[in-house]
């Protein structure tokens, strides 16, 4: 039995640590603030409660999977887990709505046709098909195995199958998904449907590569979930539970300063208080840089490893809180596509980042009586995409956060008639909160592992240069977002327990 040492409780090290404590180690989990979890936080106010983080989930499978080999009770006996149906409305940018059907590429390609005419849904539906394929070729290299050494090979190649184009005597494929939107779907509603996809997780579209068409199939291929009874700040409660129960140890306002090593080796974490916790194995849950100088500011990666992610992108949050009960049949999820996307893209992309007049406003709607003080009332959360925290004065880049939440406001009209007439109140979260959350600086959100785009897409190895040391969660393979961080932590406890021969689930 070694003694294994956590940094944070994000949920990436969660399932780490739960996993480890299966294997029979001793798991002390060492979390600089006074709660676990994470990105998946919560605020709660006179009897409103709202996630601040990730509202709905992906692929459950992964968490699934976790509960099954961590214990007797699946992950249904622990939370309230529901499908969310529709899976999203589209409001477009001239007014076009349409409604998606959970997991239902025949439901999809029907409700697309109803909506922006006769053969847009087949093209959606062709996509998917060409998406599924990608998702085939790379789902095991980017999300059950260890990130391959020869990492290069998945930097190279691009494993889309784009459409052959026959332009000015030449042939073309689509190398971006901006490119996919245009030259294969070829309506700008189905483009900026497309593209909200890699928006969502802080990407350009017309920069990611065009194998991010994975993000959109995950969604129509598996489905989205939500937890009833709280949101997903559940799932994390859940998550720290299991690890309760599997007798992992948490420590809370205990800040790590600094990795101890020996001989080349880590050997524990000192403290803030100057205590120093022995350790045959460290997990780091914290992203690169702070890592970096948990380490006496020596970088993790080695020359000829994957380079670190480019990050930039994080979210602004505004809480509503609204008199009026939630209307029946209102869809849990409502996106409302910016005015002009281009124009969102060079203001979220450009050489000066800000935010667009009218952005792209994700709308959640939860049917939850857990999160509002009775049924005359209604709890809702709106998001958008802004650039990361540019100075240490914890500002977003133009400083102006409250106008910018004003803008949602309106946008989220749209989508909520009468808004501003049912606010009671509102909370705004901007980078800042999303740094102390998360503990990444500036508060940017890391995105999934992609392949192509040079391996400025992919993540850092689980493992390191020092032995004994890993890395786990968003900023580690295979990335950002809640599937994908239960995988790190999957990953971490396989390269533990079975050492630098593990190759991932079979």
């Amino acid at each position: 039995m070694a003694r294994i040492a956590v940094i944070g409780a994000g949920t990436g090290a969660m399932a780490a640590a739960a996993r480890l404590a299966v294997a029979g180690h001793r798991v002390v989990v060492y979390e600089r603030t006074g709660t676990y979890g994470g990105a998946l936080g919560r605020f709660e106010r006179d009897g409103f409660s709202f996630d601040t983080g990730p509202g709905l989930l992906p692929l459950p499978a992964v968490w699934r999977d976790l509960f099954v080999k961590t214990g007797k009770e699946p992950l249904e006996a622990c939370v309230d887990l529901v499908q969310v149906d529709p899976s999203s409305r589209h409001v477009f940018a001239d007014g076009t709505e349409v409604s998606l059907p959970n997991a239902s590429r025949a439901g999809v390609v029907a409700a697309l046709d109803a909506a922006l005419g006769a053969g847009a849904g087949q093209r959606w539906g062709d996509f998917l098909v060409r998406a599924r394929e990608t998702w085939d070729r790379t789902r095991r290299p980017l999300l059950e195995e260890p990130l391959w050494p020869n990492w290069r090979v998945l930097a190279e190649r691009e494993p889309y199958p784009a459409v052959p184009h026959r332009r000015l005597l030449r042939t073309r494929r689509a190398g971006t998904l901006a490119e996919v939107g245009a030259r294969e779907l070829r309506d700008p509603r189905l483009a900026a449907l497309l593209e909200s996809h890699a928006l969502a997780h802080g990407l350009d579209p017309r920069t990611a590569p065009a194998n991010a068409a994975v993000l959109p199939y995950m969604e129509y291929a598996f489905g989205v979930w939500y937890v009833r009874g709280g949101g997903l700040r559940e799932l994390a409660r859940a998550v720290y539970e299991r690890c309760l129960a599997r007798r992992v140890e948490f420590r809370f306002g205990a800040e790590v300063t600094g990795i101890v090593e020996k001989d080349g080796r880590a050997a524990g974490v000192e403290l803030a208080d100057g205590a120093v916790e022995e350790a045959e194995f460290v997990v780091s849950g914290v992203a690169p840089g702070v890592l970096d100088r948990l380490r006496g500011g020596s970088p993790v990666r080695g020359e000829g490893e994957v380079p670190p992610q480019r990050g930039g992108a994080s979210r602004l949050t505004v809480l509503l809180a609204l008199r009026g009960a939630r209307p029946r049949g209102t869809a849990h999820r409502t996106v409302v596509h910016a005015a002009d996307r281009e124009t969102e893209l060079d203001r979220l992309f450009g050489a000066a980042p800000g935010m667009a007049a009218r952005p792209t406003v994700t709308v959640l709607r939860p049917d939850d009586p857990a999160l509002v003080p009775d049924a005359d009332h209604e709890a809702v959360v709106l998001s958008a995409v802004v650039p990361a925290l540019t100075s240490a004065s914890g500002q977003p880049t133009d400083g102006v956060s409250a106008p910018w939440a004003g803008q949602l406001i309106d946008v989220a009209e749209r989508a909520v008639p009468c808004l501003r007439d049912r606010l009671l109140w509102h909370e705004v979260r901007t980078p800042a909160e999303v740094a102390a959350d998360t503990g990444v600086p500036d508060g940017a959100i890391p995105a999934p592992a992609l392949a192509g785009a040079d391996g400025l897409l992919l993540h850092a190895a689980n493992s390191t240069r020092t032995e004994g040391l890993f890395t786990v969660g968003g900023w580690s393979h295979p990335g950002g977002g809640l599937p994908h961080a239960g995988m790190s932590g999957a990953l971490v406890a396989g390269l533990v327990v079975e050492g630098p021969e593990f190759r991932g689930s079979q």
